[in-house]
């Protein structure tokens, strides 16, 4: 064989080892990225009269009711914590209307990872997807049949220490009188 023979060779060889090594490379992620589904998905919701900020757990396929607004999670998926992070959920969002009629006003998938992008937009409220999770401090609904969920003692911060629960009474401190000399 001549030399552009061996080097036409050379080049075909590593063009089929190139293809085979970035084919396994581009199918072992594929393997890898099995969402984790998760049985809560967590809102943030937008009360733009009152301006408060409200976060709420909603168990999947189970209709919680936000202001005007009904929000049912069908799927709430992430991945696990070794990957790169994704949380979506596909949601079904209803507005009750003045004259006690639904209406659908969306009905589509949320990214956690972009809420600008993927929020619900109503005159009055916002609603955007935070993450999906398994424990919670909500207990299930009546008749919830779905995964096992880890029910959580969730502590308010403000409520301060709880004395009743303690047996501990608190004692009040004497005053003491600055004396003035």
């Amino acid at each position: 064989m001549d030399f552009t023979m061996r080097r036409y060779l050379g080049r075909a060889a590593f063009c089929a080892f190139a293809a085979f090594i970035g084919g396994a490379a581009f199918s072992l992620p594929l393997q890898a990225q099995t969402p984790i589904k998760n049985p809560v998905a967590v809102f943030k919701g937008l009360d733009k009269i009152t301006g408060r900020i409200t976060t709420f757990d909603v168990y999947i396929d189970e209709t919680v009711q936000f202001g005007a607004l009904q929000v049912t999670p069908r799927v709430c998926n992430s991945r696990p914590r070794t990957e790169a992070s994704q949380t979506t959920a596909f949601i079904e969002v209803d507005e009750l209307t003045l004259d006690s009629k639904v209406r659908r006003i969306f009905s589509g998938w949320m990214f956690a990872s972009n809420p600008g992008v993927h929020a619900v937009e109503h005159s009055v409220y916002d609603i955007w997807l935070i993450n999906c999770k398994t424990k919670t401090s909500v207990p299930p609904p009546e008749g919830y049949s779905g995964p096992a969920v880890d029910l959580v003692a969730e502590a308010d911060p403000l409520a301060g220490e709880d004395f009743v629960s303690s047996g501990e009474i608190p004692v009040p401190r004497p005053k003491r009188l600055a004396i003035l000399q």
